[in-house]
C-alpha cells in the first residue's frame, strides 16, 4: 500500500504518517530526510542538490525526484510507503505522479487532512519537537500528547527526549509564507491536492476533518484504507 499524505503545517500529518506506518509496517519517507541522506552520504543526486541548496536555490524536480524515487524502491518501502512533505505545487504533483507511472510504482490512497488556515496557525505555535525523532508528537496546548516534566523541564512526553522549538513556529511571516503556499489553489500544495483528485484510476483520495482529535483522526484514516 502506497500513500501520499497532504496537510497543512499545523495539521498533525506527520503524526498521522507514524502512526499509519506502526500499524501497516510500512515506510514513513519524510522528503527533508531524503535531502539530508543523499548530501550526507555523498550521492550524485545529493551533490547536484547541494550546489542549489549552497547558492539558496530551490532544488529543480529533476533531482528532487530521482531521489525520491530511489528511495522508494529501498528494500524497506517493499510493503509499501507513506510520502509526507513531497510534492508542493500542482507541477511537482503532475511530475510525480507521471515518475511513479514510469516506475510501474502503483499509488494506492492520497490523504489529505484538511483543516482551515486559522486553527493550523494556533496548532504550530503549541508545537514541540523531540530531538530524537521529529514524530514523536509533543504539543503544550493538547493534554492527549502534552510533553511530561521531568527534573523541573518538559521533556518528549515518548522517549523523555529534550524538546525543541522551530524559530520559524514561533514567526508569524514564516508561518504565513508556508502557509501561502500549502493553501494556493492555484499553482501551490492545494492545486496538487487537486490535481490528484481528478486522476482517478485505481487513486483514492481521502478527506478527512482535521480538527477533530488525534485519535478521531486517525480512526477516520484507517477506516478508508485497506
Amino acid at each position: 500500500m502506497n500513500i501520499l499524505v497532504f496537510g497543512p503545517n499545523g495539521s498533525g500529518k506527520g503524526t498521522q504518517g507514524a502512526i499509519v506506518q506502526k500499524k501497516y509496517n510500512m515506510a514513513h519517507i519524510e522528503s527533508g530526510a531524503i535531502f539530508r541522506k543523499n548530501i550526507g552520504g555523498g550521492t550524485e543526486l545529493g551533490m547536484k542538490a547541494k550546489e542549489y541548496i549552497d547558492r539558496g536555490d530551490l532544488v529543480p524536480d529533476d533531482i528532487t525526484i530521482p531521489m525520491i524515487l530511489d528511495r522508494l524502491k529501498e528494500d524497506d518501502c517493499q510493503k509499501g510507503w507513506i510520502l509526507d512533505g513531497f510534492p508542493r505545487n500542482k507541477v511537482q504533483g503532475e511530475t510525480l505522479a507521471k515518475a511513479l507511472t514510469d516506475a510501474k510504482m502503483p499509488l494506492d490512497y492520497v490523504v489529505e487532512i484538511v483543516l482551515p488556515r486559522d486553527i493550523a496557525k494556533l496548532r504550530i505555535t503549541g508545537r514541540r519537537l523531540c530531538v530524537n525523532d521529529n514524530n514523536h508528537p509533543n504539543h503544550i496546548a493538547f493534554d492527549a500528547i502534552k510533553p511530561v516534566e521531568k527534573d523541573g523541564k518538559m521533556v518528549c512526553r515518548v522517549c523523555g527526549g529534550d524538546l525543541n522549538t522551530r524559530a520559524d513556529d514561533q514567526d508569524d511571516v514564516a508561518i504565513d509564507k508556508r502557509h501561502d503556499i500549502y493553501y494556493d489553489d492555484n499553482t501551490g500544495t492545494m492545486a496538487a491536492v487537486n490535481f490528484f483528485k481528478g486522476i482517478g484510476g485505481n487513486t483514492k483520495v481521502v478527506s478527512v476533518d482535521g480538527k477533530l482529535s488525534i485519535d478521531e483522526v486517525s480512526a477516520s484514516i484507517m477506516k478508508e484504507l485497506a
